[in-house]
């Protein structure tokens, strides 16, 4: 992955990283100019961003992640449910969270619990089968 303005390269060379912490784990990879967090529920997902520096040092990377041309995205069962970054177009309800300038996608957001949802009930019913 790389990104350059005015000059500044960032290059990240490595394979697929796996992130845990607070009792949660995301597995991280990335493409040329994109992160990728994939987390299991939105559960961990907001364990890992308990986690998260202090807002100071959290608006400081994703200003590195703009001059960089660069974003991340947090999934949760594979739907968007935030972006960070030069691609991130954060709205009212970013605004309203407090997150911007991260962009949260509440239809992601929505998709994913859906997901959670149906992954319990085919749990409980194979439990009853």
């Amino acid at each position: 992955m790389s990104g350059s303005e005015s000059g500044r390269r960032l290059t990240v060379e490595t394979e697929d990283l796996t992130l845990s912490t607070g009792g949660a784990e995301a597995e991280v990879h990335a493409t040329d100019r994109r992160v990728f967090v994939e987390v299991d529920s939105a559960r961990d997902a907001l364990r890992i961003a308990r986690r998260l520096p202090d807002e100071s040092v959290s608006n400081l990377a994703v200003a590195e992640l703009v001059r960089g041309g660069l974003t991340a995205e947090v999934r949760v069962r594979g739907r968007t449910v935030a972006v960070a970054g030069a691609d991130a177009r954060p709205g009212p309800l970013s605004h309203r969270l407090g997150v911007a300038p991260a962009e949260v996608r509440l239809a992601g957001l929505v998709g994913a619990g859906y997901g959670g949802l149906s992954a319990a009930a085919r749990r409980t019913r194979r439990l009853f089968a």
